[in-house]
């Protein structure tokens, strides 16, 4: 039995050309089938997983995702080109379009105001930087990402720590980064870069060239890969068509949502399914259980797919795989469930921006915070980096990751595989977390003496306490509780930067 404590603060084609050229063109035949018929047609025995939450949320959660803990999103799109959202009114660098074209409401809410802010600035840029009559569309002929190297992200990706990567396949602009049919000459493979960015997998209506295979190069590395999907497109005219007939109509789903995210699924295989842009309709217009119902019963990855709960306003935080109920959401206690905190290096936008400052930024001493208290009441953390439109991880993004995948090297046993202990903190120590792997673990700020009261219960003689990373004994004592004396030690025999961890056994 092992404890750990961490030292926080240390010194278009036609529609029926689709259906016959695509290698999934059964998807709309198949959905019905599982709607109006629940049986595996070649068996003819039902499915174990039907379209309803009680019989879905009884499916296990694959174990890797939750031994994980640690995974890396990528905000990478047409939206990396502009690059901009104006410092300080809290914008976000991947809703360029939607602040530059987009209906803005005339509310006073804090959300109201920051959205009029952000457009006045958007218009602002476009005007002072580009000829009238430029569209939104005009950028993506520019998003070249001509320096883009899967393998050295991969390396990056490994050298971090992360367990698994989270890429934007599509997001609310509607820009597929792999040759979608379903969006003809608005994917990449169509304009911009002309490749698939997602991976290699080549079918009849295309040739694909001179390939980044992202996707495999993560695997090589051992690291399970994962694709977010936006359910909802801004601007796509079957959108707008169902969300005009109060979602009582399944136009968008019919022609782009259900093909594409199934041909997503079929071609690349993900390890994880991550959804959003949910929120304006409910669960039942997209369909979520039907699709659900497929992904785990069906699928290439059915036994091994991770999802979460973007499914419907009705939905999120209630109901899907793990939770993650809002971005940089950290729940108050410790959740039943499994949840994600999905949080992003720069403080504020998801997708690059060219004009952040330093102090825009996360530090290691508040990332390695923001780590240890989500892993200590059970979450996951998906840290977000937004690549160049010209395919590079900017120096500051790297040195992040490398320095995050330091410290995990001293300390990852404390993190990865752990469960949380029955208190996430101790309320007698500043900054003191705990995990636990088969027991318990903590995390903790130095004053020379760290004193830990809910460990009262748990020390007795044949208790042994290591500090990780440091080869020698320290000194500790029962003392209503455990209290550990931390030798003076200078800069370069600590055992490593930001955090410390201190690991608690009892045989």
């Amino acid at each position: 039995m092992a404890a750990f404590l961490f030292k926080i603060g240390a010194p278009e084609q036609t529609r029926d050309e689709r259906n016959v050229e695509s290698k999934h063109g059964y998807v709309h035949e198949m959905f019905e089938n599982i709607k109006d018929k629940p049986k595996n047609h070649s068996q003819g025995t039902l499915h174990k997983y039907q379209p309803n939450w009680k019989s879905l949320e009884s499916r296990p959660l694959p174990s890797w995702y939750d031994d994980g803990k640690i995974g890396i999103f990528l905000h990478w799109g047409v939206y990396s080109v502009p690059s901009f959202v104006d410092v300080g009114n809290k914008g976000l660098g991947e809703w360029f379009w939607w602040y530059w074209k987009g209906r803005v409401t005339n509310g006073t809410t804090e959300g109201s105001n920051r959205a009029r802010k952000n457009k006045e600035s958007a218009t602002k840029f476009m005007k002072e930087n580009y000829p009238p009559g430029f569209e939104y569309t005009d950028f993506a002929p520019h998003f070249q990402a001509e320096f883009f190297e899967p393998d050295k992200w991969a390396e990056l990706f490994h050298a971090s720590g992360a367990r698994y990567i989270v890429l934007t396949s599509k997001h609310h602009e509607g820009f597929p980064l792999w040759p979608s049919k379903w969006s003809w000459n608005w994917n990449a493979m169509d304009n911009g870069p002309h490749r698939d960015l997602v991976g290699n997998k080549s079918y009849n209506f295309v040739k694909i060239l001179h390939i980044g295979d992202l996707a495999a190069s993560v695997r090589k590395k051992g690291i399970k890969f994962g694709l977010y999907h936006s359910l909802y497109e801004w601007f796509n005219p079957f959108y707008l068509q169902d969300k005009n007939n109060n979602f009582t109509t399944q136009i968008f789903l019919k022609e782009k949502l259900t093909p594409e995210l199934t041909d997503l699924v079929m071609r690349y295989k993900p390890d994880l399914v991550w959804t959003d842009g949910d929120w304006e309709a409910p669960s039942t217009y997209w369909n979520c259980t039907h699709f659900l119902s497929w992904l785990y019963n069906e699928s290439p990855v059915k036994d091994t797919v991770v999802t979460n709960d973007r499914w419907g306003l009705d939905i999120r935080c209630k109901h899907g795989g793990f939770l993650t109920c809002d971005d940089r959401w950290v729940p108050d206690k410790q959740e039943k469930r499994k949840w994600e905190n999905c949080m992003t290096i720069d403080k504020d936008s998801w997708g690059y921006r060219r004009n952040a400052n330093i102090q825009d930024y996360y530090n290691m001493d508040e990332l390695i915070q923001i780590l240890v208290q989500t892993v200590s009441k059970g979450g996951n953390l998906l840290m977000n980096i937004g690549p160049t439109a010209d395919g590079r991880i900017v120096p500051l993004f790297q040195e992040r990751l490398t320095q995050l995948g330091q410290w995990l090297r001293v300390n990852g046993e404390a993190i990865y595989g752990t469960t949380p202990w029955t208190y996430e903190k101790d309320s007698s120590a500043e900054g003191v977390w705990y995990t636990s792997k088969q027991i318990q673990g903590q995390t903790v700020e130095w004053n020379g003496i760290i004193k830990l009261s809910a460990l009262a219960n748990f020390i007795d003689k044949n208790t042994k306490v290591t500090w990780i990373g440091y080869g020698e004994k320290i000194e500790w004592q029962s003392k209503d509780g455990l209290e550990i004396k931390i030798p003076r030690l200078y800069p370069h025999e600590m055992p490593c930067e930001w955090a410390w961890t201190f690991k608690i056994e009892k045989s």
